[in-house]
């Protein structure tokens, strides 16, 4: 098997399907103590390293993953940016981004690619990275690895690629940034959509698959116990009037319950559900107790079910409680992922001949389901009808008014 670097490993979302493309993860990177737990309990022999990637000298990494007399197949890694994140944006109208110390995990994860000289490495990050106007991280990325390459003889590019899970088979409708690079200058063409949106009309010559849904994802565990997780806090009893596939948007006047809400006044997320004939949307890392997705069955989602929309194998546990497995799940990369990606980087950088089947595309669930009843409003609500404005726009709301102030 190729072997791998690991840094930011988190839950190993992406270390998993890399597992199932044919490379070994010889040393796991992660400051993180459940997370670190969840790996070792997992897989023992990816050498975890419970320490901040700063506090971590690239000659441990290279004694600790035997790389002493050869380089790395691949370095992989998704350095967590929160300053580049969508929701990070758009809840303060710009941000620090590099000048945030946060960012600084990109410069440590350039550090070891520089001291390893990796064949190749794979970089994940979150769509926002990429906004036009917002691409100083790219730009880093650019200069340093040109700073690289001219001290160290070495000839690193890299492609971009902006991938929806969704497209790829994952049960889950998920946007993430890839970025993957070779040591010999190689170009990356990342491998095109195999499944789509059923609803958009393709004039495609051989139509793709449609997108997989929650149903497939987690629909056999729909009558096994999950010691049902309940929703709490001040909207719990007004999620089971809300239908399938729907949020809050549904109690407003241009929605077909009450209005009760104004439009586009709350987080996308806000009491949102999953369909049984849709993927999953994405699944949060911290999400608050009215912030989905929830279950049709108008609770939270098991452990063993988001690892179903994540693409993680059943016989993976995922250790800590309820708060630290959410953040383990929710900022993990979706495990099919990685296993197309390093399918993709073994025949193109690797020149290696692969396998086509996927072991982690789960088949269809074909039994029979039925839509789940909306229930009426509960009492406790009904106060909140009337008129409500709708959201005035970016940076005219409240949050916005006061930050110019």
């Amino acid at each position: 098997m190729l072997k791998t670097v690991s840094l930011f490993t988190g839950a190993g979302g992406l270390d998993l399907g890399l597992e199932a493309a044919g490379f070994q993860t010889t040393i796991a990177i992660e400051m993180n103590k459940w997370a670190c737990q969840t790996l070792e309990f997992n897989r023992p022999e990816w050498n975890v390293v419970d320490k901040d990637i700063h506090l971590v000298s690239s000659p441990e990494i290279r004694d600790i993953g035997s790389f002493q007399d050869d380089s790395p197949d691949l370095l992989i890694g998704g350095p967590p940016c929160q300053p580049f994140s969508k929701s990070a944006y758009w809840s303060t109208g710009d941000t620090k981004r590099l000048n945030d110390p946060r960012s600084d995990t990109l410069t440590a994860y350039l550090r070891v690619l520089k001291d390893l000289k990796p064949k190749a490495f794979l970089m994940e990050n979150v769509f926002g990275i990429t906004y036009k106007g917002k691409n100083e991280a790219i730009d880093l990325l650019k200069k340093i690895i040109e700073e690289i390459n001219k001290e160290e003889g070495v000839n690193y590019n890299f492609n971009i690629g902006v991938l929806n899970a969704a497209d790829y088979g994952v049960p889950q409708i998920r946007e993430r940034v890839f970025i993957v690079g070779s040591r010999e200058g190689h170009k990356f063409d990342f491998p095109l959509p195999t499944h789509s949106n059923p609803s958009e009309i393709s004039d495609d010559l051989f139509p793709k698959e449609h997108w997989k849904t929650a149903w497939d994802a987690i629909g056999d565990l729909d009558g096994i116990s999950h010691d049902d997780i309940p929703v709490t806090g001040k909207w719990a009893n007004l999620l089971p009037s809300i239908p399938e596939g729907k949020n809050y948007l549904y109690h407003t006047v241009r929605g077909d319950g009450l209005p009760l809400f104004g439009w586009r006044t709350r987080y996308w997320s806000f009491l949102l559900k999953l369909a049984k004939d849709k993927p999953s949307w994405t699944i949060q890392a911290q999400p608050g107790s009215a912030i989905g997705p929830f279950h049709w069955k108008n609770r939270r989602l098991s452990t063993r079910e988001i690892c179903r929309l994540q693409t993680i194998p059943d016989d993976y546990h995922v250790l800590g409680g309820r708060t630290e497995v959410q953040r383990q799940l929710g900022n993990a990369v979706p495990s099919l992922i990685g296993e197309i990606l390093g399918k993709e980087i073994r025949r193109q950088f690797f020149k290696e001949e692969v396998d086509s089947d996927l072991r982690l595309l789960m088949q269809r669930n074909k039994s029979a389901h039925q839509e789940e009843p909306a229930m009426p409003v509960s009492h406790e609500y009904l106060h909140l009808l009337g008129d409500h404005q709708k959201h005035p726009g970016t940076g005219k709301g409240p949050q916005g008014i006061a930050r110019v102030g």
